[in-house]
């Protein structure tokens, strides 16, 4: 029954893939499949539904649809890159930063991945830098930021990795996931000669509205969600619906569609994905994929091997709905068979970050929108567009190397 929970695992990611359908329905669906014929009775099932991930997830995204409905977020953006003033050649390095910043606040990389191509495309176009680049960027920004412990990511991630006794991995995560997004820039930004803007004309302080009474609320409200959360210690989900209740009950945004803006397909598919597997964890299908990973590994190969799995799932699959959950509880299985100096944090650090360098694919969210906003702001004929569909490919390839070579040498083991 574990080999056969694992099987309908891969047949619903792959169905999912080809028939656009969402995962997370596909894989309620078959929980009761596989329930049912291993015995499991329904209430069992329900039970594997996290409840506790759920109100995080939600309530986070929902906090911060507000600050996007309302123009807080894309403001703020403005306001940060009008900062360097005349000296464009810094505007990728700033782009960098607050695509960092936007999910490291808490709303993670969905939320963060509708604005940044839209904002960083126009820009380069702008000042004259190619809008490859500068989408990449960005992109690429928001892949570090997107593991702090109060992000959809971080909060799965943490909870998937303290079922298996590990803790305190979402620091080591954060700084290698920065730490990989700053060499990755740099590369990207050295090769397009971001260093070379061709105009000087950019956003100015001065020509940017000021923030409306309703975003300086909100912007209130953001800060006293963290102060609630890292302060005093309150679940971020909790936290953020409270915060969130207030900024309704004071009108700072349209609250119909500041729900409809919650992205509750990628919640659905979290769940229930999580749902699955905690059936397929319960029949030792995990125990499974772990001893077969396991035995193609050694020490020093373990991070790289589990990276590149990571990552080409990616491209076919999301990050945080199905490659995180099917593969970070493997990690306890793979060190106690593998051994020698492999850590859990090294694992998981490798499969967050390939898994979500991967995405820089066209076939995947964050390649499929920097396409998609290049061809909106030019005139781009077929041809071009399949050029620049072939080139982010290459960068998610060259991307998916970049950190298992990282992980050959041992890079992620140094932070623990």
């Amino acid at each position: 029954m574990g080999l056969i929970s694992l099987i309908l695992l891969f047949v619903v990611i792959v169905i999912g893939f080809l028939r656009k359908t969402n995962v997370g329905i596909l894989a309620i669906a078959a929980s009761l499949i596989v329930g049912r014929l291993a015995g499991i009775t329904d209430k069992e099932i329900i039970s594997g539904f996290s409840s506790s991930l759920f109100i995080m997830l939600a309530g986070v995204t929902y906090l911060f649809s507000i600050v996007n409905v309302n123009g807080t977020l894309e403001l703020s953006a403005k306001k940060i890159v009008s900062v360097v003033g005349k000296r464009t050649w810094l505007i990728p390095i700033v782009v960098f930063i607050v695509g960092f910043i936007i999910p490291a606040v808490g709303p993670g990389a969905v939320p963060a991945l509708a604005i940044m191509p839209a904002f960083s495309v126009p820009l380069a176009l702008v000042i004259g830098v190619e809008p490859i680049m500068l989408g990449l960027i960005g992109v690429i920004g928001l892949f570090g930021g997107r593991m702090t412990a109060i992000t959809p990511e971080g909060i799965l991630i943490a909870d998937l990795a303290s079922k298996q006794g590990v803790t305190g991995v979402i620091k080591p995560l954060l700084l290698n996931a920065t730490f990989t997004s700053i060499i990755l820039s740099v590369i990207v930004y050295v090769y397009y000669k971001g260093y070379k803007p061709k105009n000087q004309n950019i956003l100015k302080a001065s020509e940017l509205p000021k923030f409306n009474k309703n975003q300086i609320i909100t912007i209130i409200g953001v800060l006293a969600m963290l102060f609630i959360v890292l302060i005093l210690k309150i679940n971020v989900g909790l936290a953020s619906f409270l915060i969130g209740s207030i900024l309704m009950v004071l009108n700072v945004a349209d609250e119909a569609q500041s729900i409809k803006n919650i992205p509750w397909s990628v919640i659905l598919l979290i769940t229930g994905v999580g749902l699955f597997m905690e059936i397929v964890v319960k029949l030792g299908g995990i125990n499974i994929l772990a001893t077969a990973l396991s035995s193609i590994m050694g020490p020093r190969t373990a991070g790289p091997i589990m990276g590149i799995t990571g990552g080409m799932m990616s491209w076919f699959s999301s990050a945080l709905g199905v490659v995180y959950p099917t593969l970070i509880p493997t990690v306890g299985t793979i060190i106690e068979t593998v051994g020698g100096s492999v850590t859990a944090t090294e694992l998981i650090s490798t499969i967050g970050i390939a898994a979500s360098v991967a995405g820089l694919s066209p076939a995947s969210s964050g390649g499929a929108l920097i396409l998609a906003a290049i061809v909106a702001n030019t005139e781009c004929s077929k041809e071009e567009q399949n050029k620049i569909f072939v080139e982010l490919f290459i960068w998610s390839v060259f991307s998916l190397a970049l950190v298992a070579f990282i992980g050959l040498l041992g890079g992620y083991r140094i932070i623990k």
